[in-house]
């Protein structure tokens, strides 16, 4: 339950606690028992963020969880699985470099299950964007707190000079700081963000370091976006996040750091996970068909996979589509964005010592970001030592259809040697390149037909970084705190306390 009473968590004992800044949505009852007192079964469709962390909150709370995940290991877009290199050697690959933003409440609170210090995190002491047309402009150190945040950026950036910015519309500004969930979306969401950032008329590098690099991070081109949800991604990632800007990112790759130890907590809370398990259907009752005729029978279900595999589950399943009509028109309508490129390129020699770790980049044509794993993760660094090479990650957040993984690598590349010279004498020994096709859109006027966590069919809910949230997230975040609110809905129809859920303050600070 959300409600509007909302209290800053101060406590910092336990694997449950958070930043003192979170803000707590849930009201929790403490008369309620912790744990479910009678037989209780759960399937989630999904072992990504939002699949894993709705089975791991179930399992702790007594219920008997059957996660089932159709790719051959746990993550998602968050997953990493194994390469042999032309070297001989084995590395790790994954579908992209992540940002642990420290406003990820509900997400961090999942991850200190398997380090209640979250010591596997390594702060980004740099945030640069970059560009071949302007000098580089580095988002980290800003104070945490809102307004001195958005102040010292205008005192600092030179993208916004006060003389360069008279001309911004003040009403469109404005919007950015009174963000609140209904109004923002009643009179935003049938806009693009393209047209948002044409209103708002910021100077042609402000706009491109600041908002173009902003809104292209969520996956979507600006021109289908939802202006909506790009004003509330801004006031989530800055206006109203008292963390600030910085972030943290795992010191191993995902496999090794989150997926192996959450999955041994999984199994000793007794779930029954399930790897290489398509599901084909769902039917009120409740039954779950894999492929190839198993079956899975449940009390309740939480369908948390990607955004098309769910709609194709959801069409699939005549049971839904004849009783939970809400369900299956707003499934309808969930579609996935452009495609991204992610390029992960094995060199012989290192870049420039002074490089972050990673790597925003403004008004390329397709890369977007530019991340250094051999400066990051112990396996890529174990490579770079004895070798001398780095291991550099180049993403493309928003391709053009069509786009093939040679193709994005050739062009990627040459657009990073126009940005950093000293990769046009590195040669390439090895790489890896996949284009992905699994990212949310959040096109204009979607918000109204978006499903959100809880549905017309009962006993089915919805988990992911699709899904129709009431309050401030995004990517990740999204992810856990949708499985959250899924795992609350679940527990209150047995009588047992919810768990927490935090947010950053869900209001601008004009709203």
């Amino acid at each position: 339950m959300v409600t509007g009473n909302l209290r800053s968590m101060r406590s910092r004992r336990g694997p449950a606690a958070t930043s003192r800044h979170a803000h707590r949505l849930t009201r929790v009852d403490r008369s309620l028992p912790q744990a479910v007192g009678e037989p209780v079964r759960a399937v989630v469709v999904g072992g990504g963020i939002a699949g894993v962390t709705s089975a791991l909150l179930l399992a702790e709370r007594g219920v008997a969880v059957t996660l089932l995940e159709r790719d051959e290991q746990l993550g998602g877009r968050l997953a990493a699985w194994p390469k042999r290199l032309a070297d001989g050697s084995t590395q790790m690959v994954d579908h992209g470099f992540h940002a642990f933003f420290r406003q990820y409440y509900n997400w961090r609170n999942i991850l200190r299950r398997i380090d209640p210090a979250l010591s596997f995190l390594r702060p980004a002491e740099h945030y640069p964007v970059v560009s071949r047309a302007w000098p580089d402009e580095d988002f980290g150190g800003l104070p945490g707190r809102p307004p001195w945040s958005l102040l010292a950026l205008i005192a600092r950036s030179p993208s916004l000079r006060l003389r360069e910015m008279r001309d911004v519309d003040g009403p469109a500004a404005t919007a950015l700081l009174k963000y609140s969930r209904a109004q923002t979306y009643r009179e935003f969401d049938t806009m693009s963000a393209a047209d948002y950032l044409d209103r708002l008329a910021m100077p042609d590098r402000a706009r491109a370091l600041l908002f173009d690099v902003f809104a292209h991070s969520f996956f979507n081109h600006a021109a289908e976006m939802s202006a909506a949800e790009m004003i509330m991604q801004f006031h989530f990632y800055f206006l109203r996040n008292a963390e600030g800007l910085a972030f943290d990112a795992p010191d191993d790759d995902y496999q090794t750091s989150i997926w192996t130890p959450l999955c041994e907590r999984l199994q000793k809370l007794g779930a029954d996970i399930r790897t290489g398990a398509a599901v084909d259907r769902i039917e009120p009752g409740w039954t779950v068909t894999l492929t190839g005729g198993a079956q899975v029978r449940a009390d309740h279900v939480v369908l948390a996979t990607d955004p098309a595999s769910a709609r194709r589950i959801v069409a699939g399943s005549p049971g839904l589509t004849g009783t939970a009509p809400r369900l299956a028109s707003g499934m309808e309508t969930v579609r996935t964005t452009a495609p991204y490129a992610v390029s992960r390129i094995w060199t012989d020699r290192d870049v420039a010592a002074d490089r972050a770790i990673f790597s925003s980049v403004a008004r390329e044509p397709l890369l977007d970001s530019v991340s250094l794993f051999h400066r990051l993760e112990r396996g890529s660094a174990r490579w770079s030592r004895d070798t001398g090479g780095a291991v550099v990650e180049l993403h493309a957040y928003a391709a053009d259809d069509g786009l093939d993984a040679e193709g994005a690598t050739r062009d990627m590349w040459s657009e990073l040697t126009a940005i950093w010279p000293e990769t046009k004498t590195l040669r390439a020994v090895d790489s890896d390149t996949r284009i992905g096709y699994d990212a949310p859109a959040f096109d204009v006027g979607s918000d109204a037909t978006r499903p959100g966590v809880t549905t017309d069919a009962d006993g089915l809910y919805l988990a992911g970084d699709w899904v129709r949230m009431p309050f401030p997230c995004a990517l990740m975040e999204r992810s856990a705190a949708s499985a959250a609110m899924a795992v609350n809905a679940i527990l209150s129809r047995h009588g047992v306390r919810p768990v927490q859920v935090y947010s950053v303050p869900p209001r601008g600070l004009l709203a």
